[in-house]
């Protein structure tokens, strides 16, 4: 007697690609399936090698920059309508004040990251404090607390990063806590709107039943899972971050002098030098927009990444 056929049931497809499914057959974690689409996507490619290199950069800034920053080592070569360009000894060429612009691009670089990093994670933090307050108690607490995101956001970002920085004094601190200031209700706006979604979720009323407190409940799990959209507003903010950091260096809030390396500060320097020497305004410009472009496109493949829903048919 032949032993009978067993036939298979076919599973229903899913959307997330044969890579995806494989994964998840395979146990992976969320976090593993995401980097795996992040590795075949090219555009997280494009945009983490930019920002690899932007990091690389300012981290080895003493071992890649030929001259300190504010250095002048060219200042005797300087004339009134003259500015010498590219050489064997300056790669770039030389800014009015004499220093060397390669130098000066490769310290900007420090100066932008640190900006950017410092003004991001303190608007991560107070969103954090607010978001989480307004999304774990709800009622009155919610109330007041979105009231007051509200009403930073009815103010135009720049415009009040400008009257901050203003206030504060023209330092890089005070552009630190402008920047962040600007950005700590979009992350409470975006953090309260997550957790007010998973606050429905299976898991979350399954921990109820089981009579958890409520403390318990939003710290060890909605919390937690809330975390992903803001994750991935962080990398966008940063690209935010550094033009806002150059715009506002670019106004001259950022105090210092006018050789001091920072890629809003050359921008103000080489103004009046379009004429004569436009490299001066060129190399920083591109250097910001490049560095913006890399956070924006990393930023945007994690978002497609995390939430598969998101990308574009």
């Amino acid at each position: 007697m032949s032993a009978p056929e067993v036939y298979e049931v076919p599973s229903a497809p899913l959307d997330l690609g044969r890579a995806d499914d494989e994964a998840r057959l395979a146990g992976a974690s969320h976090w593993r399936v995401a980097a795996r689409r992040l590795r075949r996507n090219p555009g997280a490619v494009v945009g983490a090698a930019i920002v690899a290199v932007f990091v690389l950069v300012a981290v080895f800034a003493p071992l890649i920059a030929p001259y300190d920053a504010g250095e002048l080592p060219g200042r005797a070569e300087i004339r009134p309508t003259y500015i010498p360009g590219p050489s064997d000894e300056y790669l770039l060429g030389l800014d009015r004040y004499g220093a060397d612009l390669f130098s000066q691009l490769v310290w900007g670089a420090r100066a932008s990251l640190l900006i950017g990093v410092l003004s991001t994670l303190l608007g991560l933090l107070g969103g954090i404090l607010l978001g989480g307050l307004a999304g774990g108690l709800g009622g009155w607490t919610d109330t007041g607390v979105m009231r007051f995101v509200d009403l930073l956001l009815a103010v135009p970002s720049l415009l009040l990063a400008v009257s901050i920085a203003a206030i504060a004094g023209p330092t890089p601190a005070a552009i630190v806590i402008a920047i962040g200031a600007v950005q700590v209700p979009i992350f409470a706006r975006l953090l309260r709107g997550s957790m007010f979604a998973q606050r429905g979720q299976d898991y979350v009323l399954a921990a109820r039943s089981l009579g958890l407190s409520r403390r318990t409940v939003t710290m060890s799990h909605v919390m937690p899972n809330s975390a992903s959209p803001v994750i991935v507003q962080a990398t966008l903010l940063l690209a935010t971050a550094v033009i806002e950091a150059a715009a506002l260096s670019f106004l001259g809030l950022g105090g210092g002098s006018p050789t001091t390396a920072e890629w809003g500060r050359m921008l103000t320097s080489a103004q009046s030098e379009l004429e004569i020497a436009p490299r001066l305004a060129l190399w920083p410009g591109a250097c910001i927009a490049v560095t913006a472009l890399g956070f924006t496109l990393f930023g945007e493949a994690l978002r497609e990444a995390l939430d598969p829903r998101s990308r574009k048919r």
